[in-house]
């Protein structure tokens, strides 16, 4: 991704400029993720500093934890993407490697916030922690702060009726198809995006043509049909059907798929990128006996898709 208010590495930044920063993985920038940057950027503004966000690629415990990294919720350049759009300055995106693992919480707070970044103001999340062997607390990063020259704000957790936003809890809402629930950890529908492949064209046969996606996405929603959209390569939003599961009606194999049968739309998407958004589960993937069965549940699903309407999204506890 090409952007000037990218930096993928701190110690390239410009000099010259005093920065508020919020700091953490911010996968699926969810609302308390939001929370966390608005507070920041208003901050930021009220000094007249560079408001940044710092993130870390890859994942930490991709390097330090491999067999229990989590799979992420979005692909980098969606992450800063909306990371940008929440209203920060600037994107940081710094290498996540056995040099900056190593650093103690002060050779952190003192080469990457201070020396590098030239921090005024630190924000960071509740449960927030740094520094070798994730040595470092809040009360460290304030400690260090008032030596270096720096401010330490915390950010508390936010809930949704009564659910605490994070990440770990929004990838379980997805595995499990309740869209509606991880829509309001996120503020936004989930999805997942990649590129339209061949498939069997079986859905063509029976008069519901499918884009086919192989997902560049990680955590992908359980098996069902849901009702969402497709996001076009035109940033065009159209009303889907989607299907993710195996095909069981045609088919043994155990092989997940991700279908879209786009509602009103025609055309060639071979070889585009597509983001679909997921609203809501309809039903549990079945087997059907017969071509005729599966035509007629199809039909049920697509004024399902149609008919559906969603409450708004709850607010902040």
């Amino acid at each position: 991704m090409s952007d000037g208010r990218i930096t993928y590495d701190a110690r390239t930044l410009p000099s010259g400029r005093e920065r508020a920063i919020a700091i953490g993985n911010f996968d699926g920038v969810h609302r308390g993720h939001a929370r966390l940057i608005e507070s920041t950027i208003a901050a930021a503004r009220a000094q007249g500093l560079e408001a940044c966000v710092l993130t870390f690629d890859p994942h930490p415990a991709r390097l330090l934890a491999p067999d229990r990294a989590p799979p992420l919720l979005m692909p980098e350049a969606r992450r800063i993407e909306l990371l940008l759009a929440l209203g920060a300055d600037r994107v940081i995106v710094q290498p996540f490697d056995l040099s900056l693992a190593s650093l103690s919480p002060r050779a952190f707070a003192e080469s990457l916030l201070r020396q590098a970044i030239s921090a005024r103001i630190v924000s960071v999340g509740y449960d927030f922690s740094f520094g070798q062997k994730r040595a470092g607390t809040i009360a460290t990063l304030a400690e260090l702060g008032r030596e270096l020259g720096f401010q330490a704000t915390v950010t508390p957790a936010v809930r949704v009726r009564g659910v605490v936003c994070s990440s770990t809890t929004i990838r379980a809402l997805i595995h499990a198809g309740q869209m509606e629930d991880a829509t309001a950890l996120l503020g936004r529908a989930p999805e997942i995006e990649g590129v339209v492949i061949h498939g069997a064209a079986r859905g063509r046969t029976i008069g519901f043509p499918t884009a086919n996606l192989e997902p560049r996405t990680e955590v992908l929603p359980g098996s069902g049909v849901y009702a969402g959209w497709a996001e076009l390569p035109d940033g065009a939003l159209v009303r889907a059907a989607i299907n993710v599961g195996t095909n069981p009606t045609f088919s043994d194999e155990r092989t997940v798929h991700i279908e879209a049968h786009l509602l009103d739309w025609k055309g060639d998407l071979y070889g585009e990128h597509v983001r679909l958004r997921f609203d809501a589960r309809l039903r549990e993937e079945r087997r059907f006996d017969g071509k005729d069965a599966l035509i007629a549940q199809l039909h049920d699903d697509m004024a399902a898709t149609r008919a559906l309407q969603l409450p708004p999204i709850p607010a902040i506890d």
